[in-house]
């Protein structure tokens, strides 16, 4: 069997930032698309689910990460903008359904994007609520 592209891996949180991770403040916006023939922008739309895109940016809170960037895009599919519950600047998250879609980058090299359907505050000891 072979795997189509844009083929999306779940994933658990904690693989993906087993430190936690925290909102950029004010990085929550609309996806978009770019059409080159006519230069128009319009909102994305899932492939998978049908729902609108939305863009979050995160600081990833691993202290192995060093000198490289800590910040992380993560792509979330819902009808309407999600919002943090405590509305705090770097208020704290963990992403529900995460997946990760593998391809290579322009640079020749292995990339990958991030997608979630939806985030929400941590709970004390990480239970799942």
């Amino acid at each position: 069997m072979a795997l189509k592209g844009g083929t999306r891996f779940e994933v658990p949180f904690e693989a993906v930032f087993p430190a936690g991770c925290a909102l950029v403040p004010d990085s929550i916006t609309e996806a978009q698309d770019y059409n080159p023939a006519n230069g128009a922008r319009t909102p994305s739309i899932d492939k998978v689910s049908g729902l609108r895109v939305w863009t979050v940016r995160v600081v990833d809170l691993d202290p192995e990460l060093g000198g490289r960037s800590h910040e992380v895009a993560v792509k979330i599919s819902a009808p309407v903008q999600p919002v943090p519950d405590n509305g705090a600047p770097f208020a704290p998250v963990e992403f529900e359904g995460l997946s990760v879609t593998p391809y290579v980058a322009q640079n020749g090299r292995l990339a990958y994007s991030l997608r979630a359907t939806g985030f929400r505050t941590p709970t004390p000891g990480g239970d799942q609520a």
